[in-house]
């Protein structure tokens, strides 16, 4: 089985992405760099390492381990990198802005379509490609494939579970925890689980995960923290890059950048045998077309 893959491979992901995919596992001195960074990057990029250094109450060794944490060699590649990022259209900037009282009815409109936009868009740049080949070699090959998600990541899970299925992958998708953990152990080396969970840290998703890695089967994990829990205890690693504000947390955001995921890898499922997948779905098509209104 295939070990994760560091963050530091993500080679294409956006400075401020990886930053937000990794805060949960910084120090608090490290956070409140991180606090300063994400509050306004273009100013950011303009402070010596000093005067940032100051700002989030620090010292300029802890900003520099900041910056050997995002994977890079100094401060210098972290002020050009605030620049670039902080020259990006009004429009994907504002995607990181949560809802405020005085916002008017355009401006809620602007600030969720950019989110939502920004987040299919960003988790297609930093998805590792690699990660998903080996996810989707392991799905096609599978004997049974199982997928554990609860809340809003079960809405995602039995998505995937549908699409599987539709080809001819013989799939389940568990929300009770119970029922997954029962699963998780008959599983085998013939097959794969995969767990969901944005924020990587929900307890029953990695406690089914767990148990289907020690029966032999290949885990993957999709979640929006690669150096979260679940992301450390799965074989394959494939991340989003979703911002959730504070009145969205788990909010169309993190579900349609899960999502992108899922299509991308049902897609490269359904290309290891195109011909048996476009019949799969021609036969599954016709087979409901009774119920559908002329």
């Amino acid at each position: 089985m295939s070990s994760p893959i560091p963050l530091s491979d993500v080679a294409d992901a956006p400075l401020l992405v990886r930053l937000r995919g990794i805060r949960p596992t910084l120090t608090p001195a490290e956070d409140r760099v991180a606090a300063q960074v994400l509050a306004d990057a273009r100013r950011a990029s303009d402070l010596t390492i000093t005067e940032l250094a100051q700002a989030a109450q620090t010292s300029e060794t802890t900003v520099l381990r900041f910056c050997k944490r995002l994977g890079l060699k100094g401060y210098p590649q972290l002020r050009l990198g605030l620049a670039a990022e902080s020259a990006l259209p009004r429009e994907q900037r504002m995607a990181g802005s949560d809802i405020s009282a005085t916002d008017t009815i355009d401006d809620i409109i602007a600030k969720v379509a950019s989110l939502d936009s920004s987040a299919v868009e960003e988790t297609a740049q930093q998805l590792d490609r690699q990660a998903l080949k080996k996810a989707a070699d392991g799905l096609a090959g599978a004997t049974r494939v199982d997928i554990y998600g609860i809340g809003a990541s079960a809405i995602v899970g039995s998505d995937l579970q549908q699409k599987l299925h539709r080809i001819g992958v013989v799939s389940f998708a568990w929300n009770d925890p119970h029922i997954a953990l029962t699963s998780a152990t008959l599983l085998t080396k013939k097959d794969v689980a995969i767990g969901i969970s944005h924020s990587g840290a929900t307890s029953e998703t990695i406690e089914s995960l767990a148990a289907a890695r020690e029966r032999g089967a290949t885990t993957i994990a999709i979640t929006n923290f690669p150096l979260s829990p679940l992301a450390k205890g799965a074989d394959i690693v494939l991340t989003t890059a979703a911002r959730e504000t504070s009145l969205r947390s788990g909010a169309t955001a993190s579900r349609i950048a899960a999502l992108t995921v899922v299509d991308c890898l049902f897609i490269a499922v359904a290309q290891r045998d195109l011909p048996r997948a476009r019949k799969a779905v021609v036969e599954s098509r016709k087979a409901v077309s009774g119920h559908h209104l002329a």
